[in-house]
């Protein structure tokens, strides 16, 4: 990509445009589009072909999605499907009719079957049931996946799929109805130091496994992929190391500095037993993560802080 390249980041404000966004300024790209959903709804159709025929991207970066937690998903199984469906579609099928030169999908790991064979592989993709409380945005994208993969098949467009790990970071959703656990915990964690509480109640029973990767080493792989592979199959992004939802919890209670006691609720769901992404095909191109956990969690929790303060108006 040249700096002076036009690159169109689909979901600049949330949690994976606003880092490629970043990243993308850092290295001295300096024509980047974004639009806000009140600029652009990425559920309409001609809005979205409008777009491309006005703006021309050279480049595109999808990380535009409808997202959430365990409670969310399960929920609000209908919204998740059609509207995720509904955005990648007009997203990849614009691309394709106004000649992008390259696209980024970004998938997620919920792709992978339920008890697929850990560490997750590329090629177990469709080989199992998925896992029931995500399965709507699971299957929404890996109908993405499959429609790029179809546009390069057919037309040789060269859209490519990167399916990140769990997510964290700045512009993160911190909302304890639909928040993933990492940003719900911080929340969480911080409420019951704020109010003085004695325990703090956490979903499940903390076995399950998870791994997590910071939004700006998502980003930094994003860029990285996008200058240096171009191949129908997916890849893997994430850390190679996880722990259990338990160990997380007591890593954000340490970083936030609550005192008391956490409490293991288990009626709520645990979700899938164990995911651990295997990225050595990413780490064999040249690329490796550079943040670490805790000090993830202490900069996720300082984002926090300002968003909370920003919303009080303080």
């Amino acid at each position: 990509m040249n700096n002076d390249a036009p690159i169109f980041v689909a979901g600049h404000r949330g949690l994976v445009g606003s880092a490629i966004w970043r990243e993308l300024t850092r290295l001295g790209f300096t024509k980047l589009i974004g639009r806000t959903r009140a600029e652009l709804d990425l559920l309409d159709t001609a809005a979205v072909r409008r777009f491309y025929a006005e703006e021309k991207p050279a480049y595109v970066f999808v990380a535009a999605a409808k997202v959430g937690g365990i409670h969310a998903n399960d929920s609000l199984p209908a919204e998740f499907l059609y509207e995720n469906l509904q955005i990648q579609n007009n997203l990849i099928h614009g691309a394709h009719l106004q000649g992008v030169k390259k696209l980024l999908f970004l998938g997620s790991s919920c792709i992978y079957p339920r008890l697929a064979a850990q560490p997750l592989r590329e090629d177990s993709l469709l080989t199992g049931p998925l896992e029931p409380t995500n399965q709507w945005y699971a299957v929404a994208k890996i109908a993405g996946i499959k429609l790029c993969q179809a546009y390069r098949r057919q037309y040789g467009s060269d859209f490519i799929c990167a399916m990140p790990t769990n997510l964290y970071g700045p512009n993160d959703n911190y909302d304890l109805e639909t928040s993933h656990v990492l940003p719900a915990l911080i929340h969480k964690f911080h409420l019951a130091k704020t109010t003085g509480a004695a325990t703090v109640s956490c979903w499940g029973t903390g076995a399950p496994l998870r791994e997590f990767l910071h939004a700006d080493d998502l980003a930094r792989a994003a860029i990285f992929l996008m200058e240096r592979y171009s191949e129908e199959g997916i890849i893997n992004v994430g850390c190679g190391q996880d722990q259990s939802v338990k160990e997380l919890a007591e890593t954000v209670q340490r970083v936030v500095g609550f005192p008391g006691r956490i409490v293991w609720d288990t009626s709520k769901p645990d979700g899938t037993p164990r995911k651990l992404m295997d990225s050595s095909r990413l780490f064999s191109l040249g690329w490796k993560p550079a943040i670490d956990l805790e000090i993830g969690i202490r900069l996720a929790y300082e984002d926090f802080l300002t968003t909370t303060a920003a919303e009080r108006g303080a």
